[in-house]
């Protein structure tokens, strides 16, 4: 991918980590976020390594349909992965959803196939612009969900959740905001729940009032449910499963729970730990694979956030409906299962255990737990109710709680989350 000279052409490094940022997800099957470190390598400026990233995650988004538009100017189809389809999906994303002129999303595209078919990139291009000035192409209103998955949230949710998907699936989500306390000092946003504020998205946290006090963190409000219905702890205590990157830890912290935190990444427990020491709260934080850990005694509560495939949080990270089909889907079910099996017996007689996912497939979430309490007799399933959730979002027919792309769509929809809460019988 390297092209002599390339580092005088303005703006090409960026667009050539681009390029290996989608080369990573769509043939070998990372997420940007894996991928971001060795893609971005080389380059020093935090900018370019934000658009980096930004032109990816946006040629994902939008890649059926420029897919479609690259399709309908060549005689015979591109592979899906051949550089000069990436090249032109990099080129297209720019000027149609990133507004970058015609001739600097050209210039620097054609350097991303050196030595290959540039003359073919170009055609495709012009051809490309001159059927949308001309009306023949258009960019839809909102990206579509690719094929498989789209046909998976129609089936599970119908077709007004799929739909509502992709406009969701348009634009970057707003940023929100959880508390330590209800004091919100002198932010300006929308407040969905106690605790929290909605804030247009592109704000920048870092330089928001109270960032540096530790008064907030960043946390979608679907994010934040499985905390709040352990409620208030009393000092009592709970275990963080799969704690990571922490918002649900200080979410307990701040409510009066004494915390012990566990997940098997050293590195974003790095991020977790600075998280803790800005806002000034207490957690053990423990660094294990929870398939070998266990507890030294058992606890009041647990919040088991398990590994699953996220297509929940698709607005966040549009790579996972690119890396996600059923198989994977099957497999990160066998591994909640396993691990809701393991941590069953480490909750006290009367003490509650909270299992969430941020994923819009049922095998996760409702048949998860179903399957759970056929396992378990020995526990049972507490209804959520509607006063302990936000305006807007409703306990399930069975008390869990379901949060989908169509749900509060006129303030900004919510990540796509399943939510249960269990007591061990005592």
């Amino acid at each position: 991918m390297n092209n002599p000279g390339s580092s005088r052409i303005p703006g090409l490094p960026a667009r050539t980590a681009a390029l290996r940022l989608l080369d990573a997800v769509c043939r070998r099957g990372e997420t940007l976020d894996q991928a971001m470190a060795a893609a971005t390598s080389k380059l020093s400026n935090p900018s370019d390594r934000s658009l980096a990233h930004n032109i990816a995650a946006n040629a994902l988004r939008w890649m059926t349909a420029l897919d479609a538009m690259i399709d309908s100017a060549t005689r015979k189809r591109l592979p899906d992965d051949a550089k000069a389809r990436m090249a032109l999906r990099i080129a297209l994303v720019q000027v149609l959803v990133l507004e970058t002129p015609q001739h600097a999303a050209i210039a620097t595209a054609l350097p991303l196939v050196h030595g290959g078919p540039r003359r073919l990139v170009h055609g495709v291009f012009s051809t490309v612009m001159r059927g949308l000035e001309s009306g023949k192409l258009t960019l839809p209103e909102a990206p579509e969900i690719p094929g498989e998955t789209l046909d998976r949230w129609t089936h599970h949710w119908g077709e007004d959740v799929a739909s509502s998907a992709g406009r969701a699936w348009a634009s970057a989500p707003p940023l929100d905001l959880s508390f330590k306390d209800d004091d919100i000092g002198a932010l300006e946003g929308e407040r969905l729940s106690p605790k929290h504020l909605r804030m247009p998205s592109g704000s920048s946290v870092t330089d928001l009032a109270g960032f540096d006090d530790g008064a907030f963190w960043v946390q979608d409000l679907a994010a934040s449910l499985p905390a709040r219905l352990l409620g208030e702890g009393g000092g009592k205590t709970v275990l963080d499963l799969c704690a990571a990157p922490g918002g649900k830890t200080m979410q307990l912290a701040s409510a009066g729970w004494k915390t012990i935190s566990v997940d098997n990444s050293a590195k974003r427990m790095e991020r977790f730990k600075d998280n803790l020491a800005r806002t000034k709260l207490d957690a053990e934080i423990v660094i294990a694979d929870l398939m070998n850990w266990e507890p030294s005694q058992l606890a009041d509560a647990i919040l088991l956030d398990a590994p699953c495939s996220a297509t929940g949080i698709f607005r966040r990270h549009p790579d996972v409906l690119h890396c996600i089909g059923s198989r994977q889907v099957a497999e990160r079910a066998d591994v909640q299962k396993t691990l809701l099996d393991r941590i069953a017996t480490w909750v006290k007689p009367g003490g509650m255990l909270v299992y969430a996912v941020c994923s819009l497939e049922p095998e996760e979430g409702e048949e998860q737990i179903e399957q759970f309490l056929e396992n378990h007799a020995d526990y049972e399933l507490v209804a959520a109710r509607s006063d302990e959730l936000p305006n807007g979002i409703e306990p399930d027919d069975k008390g869990c709680v379901r949060t989908l792309p169509n749900m509060l769509s006129e303030k900004g929809c919510l990540d796509g989350f399943f939510i249960a809460r269990l007591q061990r019988k005592g």
